[in-house]
């Protein structure tokens, strides 16, 4: 018997595709702007690699934008959203951790200034994890 990936459902039925969009918005700035982050500052070597694996992962973004677009118009597609969640996933823990990370430093507040979910979107993140990975 094969699994039902209820994530969709999540996604669809639940409003989640929300904090998804704006978890994968978010994502897409942070890695536009991985060369300016504070950590990699004192990291030369260490900062390349990261550029480097942001230059593969920001391609992959605008697609996965448009798929769960298309799914909110065409219910049917909703299945294939299954293959993005590994990029959900890494796009709402850089969320999570930009959110928090914001209270203190400068770089990450200006990374989420204009969002005015992101701090009722904190809470609401760990749901959204453990809700995208839901089978049945």
């Amino acid at each position: 018997m094969s699994q039902i990936w209820l994530g969709r459902i999540y996604l669809k039925e639940e409003g989640g595709y929300e904090i998804i969009l704006r978890a994968l918005s978010h994502y897409r700035k942070r890695l536009k702007s991985i060369g300016k982050s504070p950590e990699l500052k004192d990291a030369p070597m260490f900062a390349t690699i990261v550029i480097s694996e942001a230059s593969k992962t920001g391609p992959q973004i605008d697609p996965a934008i448009s798929k769960i677009k298309n799914a909110l118009e065409h219910p049917e597609t909703l299945s294939e959203l299954q293959a993005d969640v590994p990029l959900y996933e890494k796009a709402l823990n850089c969320y999570e951790s930009d959110i928090k990370r914001a209270q203190n430093e400068k770089f990450y507040s200006d990374l989420l200034s204009g969002n005015d979910h992101a701090v009722s979107d904190y809470s609401n993140i760990k749901t959204a994890l453990e809700k995208i990975n839901q089978f049945s």
